[in-house]
Order: C-alpha cells, then structure tokens, then sequence
C-alpha cells in the first residue's frame, strides 16, 4: 500500500509539476500497472517526488521503532500485571486532584500532599493527603530514603520530624529545608558528625507519674534487643524504679545523669524525700518499698534499672541531654517541642542500634514533639493543627521503638499528624510491636506500600491475597475424525504471586489504599523530582563524601533503568 500511495503521489503530482497533459486513471491500482507496464510515462519531477516520500516514510518508521523500543525498556516483569490493578477512577482517592481538593479543605492549598509515585498503567501521579497515614515495607538497598523519605520531606509545607540511623536523609535535605524554618540535628552518636551546639532537657517532658512512667518506657524498650527474654517481676519492677527516679529528678530540676546516679547508690534515699516534699506519697512509697526490700531482691530491680538507663553514661549523649557548666552558664539554645510545633522547622533524631546506642533518647524526644503536636491540635480550630506535622519515622524498628504507636497511629491522621513509618520487613515490626501490635500498625494506615526486596512467605502471601485475582482466558484445540474443535476455559490466577513479589524489581512499589483498589507504581526519587538540584547542593554543601553520594544516586537510578531494560530484552 505504501508503494502504490508512493507511485501514485509522484506520478499524479508529477505530470501536474510538468504539464504533459497527460490523462491518467481515476484507479490507483490501475495507474500503478499502466506505469509498471510502461503505458504511462514516469514523470521527470517524479523521482525527487518518490525520493521525498521515502524519506518521510523512512523517518516515520525510524520514529516507531525508538518509541517502541523506549516503551519496553521502561517495563519489567511484573509491569504486565498493571492491567489487573487499580488505575483512573479505581485510585481517584490518591490522585493529585483529590488531594488539591482534600488539602484545600484543611487550609493547605499550595502543597497535595506526601507523593506515593506514578502508576505503571497510566502515569496518574499518587499522592497521600495530609489526613493519611502512611506504613512503609522495603527491604535493604530499595531506595526508601530515596524514593520515600526524602521526596516526602521535600513535599511538607510545615513542621517536619525525622528518624534515621544514617546521615544521608539529613545531608539530602537540611538547606532546603532550612528555608522553611530552623533546623535541628539531635546526633547523639556523632553519625552525623553534629557538634551538640543546643541541647534538650528529657525530664521536660516529665511533668507526672503517667509521663515519666511513658519515659521509663521509651528507656526499657530501646536498651535492650527486640528479642532479648524479660523477666517477669524484676522488669516491670525496674521500670516502675526508673519512673519514679526520673520523676524525682524532674521534681529537683536535677539533670537526667543524675538518675543513673542513684541507680548505683541503692541506698540512697534523695529520690523518696524530694517525692514526699513535692505531694508524690505513693510513688515515694513504690521507691522506698525497693529501697527496703531484701539485698538480693533489690539488687535485682536496680540492676535491671541500669541497663534500661545505660545510655546515659555515655559522654557524648550526656552532652546532648544535659546543660554544659550548670543551667546558668551553658549558652546553647534549648530545645522546647512545644515551640517547635506552633514555629516549625525540622528536627533530625539520628541513633544506631547495638551498643552505646541513644534509641531511648530518640523515641523519648519523638513521642515528646508529637503530644506536643496533639497538645497544640486540641486548642486549634476543629482540634487539628492548621498546618500539618510530618513525621518520617525511618528506621522505626531501630531507632524508634514507640510501643504505643499502633494504639496511636489512627488517631493522628484527624489532628493533622502525619506519620510515615518506614520498616526493612514485617518481622522487624512484630520484633517491636508483637504480631497483634503489628497487623494494627498496618490496619490503621491508610496508604500502605511494599517496595520489594523481602522474602518472608508468610507476608508476602498475605499481601498477595490482598491485591487479588484475575481471570484468564485460555484456547484449547483438539481434532479428530477429520473435525477440529477449539475450547475455551476461564482460569483464575493471582495477580502477583508471592515469587513476583519477593523479586519486586527495583523502581517498582504496591500500594494499597484504603477505598482504593491496589495498584503498582514507578517510584519517583529525588533525582527526578522538582527539587534536584538543591538537593544536590546540600549533599554537596555537607555530606564529606558528596561526590561519591550524588554518583551512587545516579547509579542507582540508571541501575534501575538498566534492569529494567534487560527485563525487557529478555
């Protein structure tokens, strides 16, 4: 057909350019014939004529064949499943337009809300409202930080609070976020390298029994491992020990040092009398009932009260907690999360688990930023914050053990507190949490996303039951007796099998969504996003290895495209 539209351009066209005068036929096929035939003769202007069509039809193909080969370089293996999953009206609750309408609503009109990725099937850009909370699953070297944590702390248009056990989240995006309001680097641990030039007193935080038993809490669940054994009675009991320490410390305007302090001197009764003298009776008595108690049976609770509390005597973590020469000569700013809430910034907790680790000083200083959050929502209009508070809670398993989350996590979406917990794997959750604990954390988050690189069974059936089915049509033929008879059958298969989701190619991520059906997307790291160049100046400005941190990141993101396009190939 090409050939015959090309001889009839350039014969009809022809003739015209060179006025022969010549009838042709009205058939296209018929004046093919009579030019191959030699009835008509080929116009002299005909040839550059021919000439110019083929080239257009040259470039036109060339054209095709990239766009088609570019189409199946950006597809992988599971990318076929997207015509299964949600797309268009099936995911209108996480598209940018009902998130514009939702953050409109609450008085944030120039920020969406946290970006989720685009989806396979059709490009629509995900976002998270800012009602939404988020719980996030990707195994190790995934690109969370960098499809996740970063682009959503880039995206927030008020407070922001950030966990992590690496330097890289804060070297990413403190300058651009400097822009919105002071920074804050708790880095007790030196990860990060931050000189303690503020610092933040604990027992602030320590205004009752209630607070400093949450407080004794945070310092026994980030002592010890998540799977180590706890006894019966001298746990709770050195619990209840440290509590009314810290109590009694908070009472004296002691530093929290000083609670180690009287954990070594189980004779020392200071800690009763300043709880008698400040209207504590009962829990002067609970201090002095072990104070009391058997040598054997005391040395137990105590003991078991300095290993919740062994973080504090570290050196380095003393001087982040505790005032410089005394409280009238240090100089350096102290940290108050109420004033944190009502101005905003951001606040980077860093730690690291195994020894010496500062966990329970993390998780204390988070839970601290978000009652005060809560505090300040109550007293707002409709008892939520005007702008909301974002909380990327990386690494949560590790360096933020909040045994409470679960219980809390639903709640916080309607006080304007957005949280993202982000973990390496479902077990390391149940770790922290319990199983029970766990499947609550995940049923009270709205926005849930798995981004491979997992290969526990268990979750990743569960997680393929929840995305679903499809129904496949398959032809059977057989013949006989000189007849052939052709069968169809409908077949039922999982969308993504557990095999497809253990090997979850990189650039790849499920959501799930409550009211939404589940949908596979293309993450969108930092790279590609409006914000790239000033995230690479403030890794530039910060990280000692910046040149070697903004290559890894190209890296991974042409690593991506590569296996993507190996997938594709093959």
């Amino acid at each position: 057909m090409v050939g015959v539209v090309g001889v009839n351009l350039a014969v009809r066209l022809g003739h015209q350019l060179d006025h022969t005068g010549i009838t042709l036929s009205s058939d296209p096929f018929t004046l093919t014939f009579e030019v191959l035939m030699g009835k008509v003769p080929w116009p002299a202007s005909g040839t550059w004529i021919i000439a110019v069509v083929a080239a257009i039809v040259l470039v036109l193909a060339v054209l095709i064949i990239v766009a088609i080969a570019r189409y199946r370089k950006g597809r992988t293996r599971v990318d076929r499943s997207a015509a299964y999953l949600g797309r268009g009206r099936d995911v209108a609750d996480l598209s940018r337009k009902s998130a514009l309408e939702k953050a409109q609503r609450l008085g944030v009109p120039d920020a969406p809300g946290v970006p989720i990725g685009r989806t396979v099937a059709s490009g629509q850009p995900l976002y998270g409202s800012w009602e939404d909370m988020h719980i996030d699953i990707w195994g190790p070297r995934t690109g969370k930080t960098t499809s996740r944590a970063v682009p959503a702390i880039l995206a927030a248009p008020g407070g922001v609070l950030v966990t992590s056990n690496k330097r890289d989240v804060v070297d990413a995006t403190r300058d651009v976020r400097e822009k919105a309001g002071q920074v804050w680097v708790f880095d007790p641990q030196g990860i990060a390298l931050e000189e303690p030039t503020w610092w933040w007193n604990p027992l602030s935080y320590v205004t009752d029994e209630v607070r400093a038993a949450k407080m004794a809490q945070h310092f026994a669940s980030g002592s010890r491992d998540a799977d180590a054994k706890t006894d019966s009675y001298f746990d709770p009991a050195g619990k209840d020990l440290l509590a009314g320490l810290l109590l009694a410390a908070a009472l004296d305007g002691r530093p929290i040092t000083d609670v180690y302090t009287w954990l070594t001197r189980p004779a020392d009764d200071t800690a009763v009398e300043i709880l008698r003298q400040h209207g504590f009776p009962l829990t002067a008595d609970q201090v002095a009932g072990v104070i009391d108690a058997p040598e054997k049976q005391r040395g137990g609770v105590y003991g078991t009260a300095q290993q919740m509390a062994s973080c504090l005597t570290n050196r380095q973590v003393a001087r982040w907690v505790t005032p410089l020469g005394g409280n009238a000569s240090d100089r350096r700013p102290q940290f108050s999360p109420e004033a944190f809430v009502r101005e905003g910034g951001t606040l980077y907790s860093l730690s690291k688990e195994g020894q010496g680790t500062a966990g329970p000083l993390v998780t204390a200083l988070t839970v601290a930023v978000v009652e005060a959050a809560e505090e300040l929502a109550a007293r707002s209009a409709g008892g939520r914050l005007s702008t909301p508070l974002l909380g990327v809670l990386d690494e949560a398993a590790n360096v933020c053990r909040w045994r409470d989350l679960p219980n809390l996590y639903s709640h916080y979406g309607s006080r304007g507190i957005v949280l993202m917990t982000i973990l390496q794997s479902w077990s390391q959750g149940v770790e922290v949490w319990g199983e029970s604990g766990m499947r609550k954390l995940w049923s009270a988050s709205n926005v849930k996303v798995y981004g491979g690189g997992v290969s526990e069974a268990g979750f990743l059936e569960d997680l393929s039951r929840v995305i679903g089915d499809y129904d496949r049509l398959s032809s059977s033929t057989s013949s006989g007796r000189g007849q052939r008879t052709v069968s169809q059958q409908l077949h039922r298969e999982r969308i993504l099998d557990v095999a497809d989701l253990a090997a979850l190619p990189k650039g790849r991520a499920v959501v799930l969504s409550s009211g939404s059906r589940p949908t596979l997307i293309r993450t969108q790291p930092w790279m590609t996003g409006p914000h790239a160049a000033d995230v690479r100046a403030s890794i530039a400005a910060h990280d000692p290895q910046a040149q070697h941190t903004i290559s890894e990141a190209q890296h991974e993101v042409a690593a991506v495209e590569a296996t993507i396009g190996s997938e594709a190939r093959s």
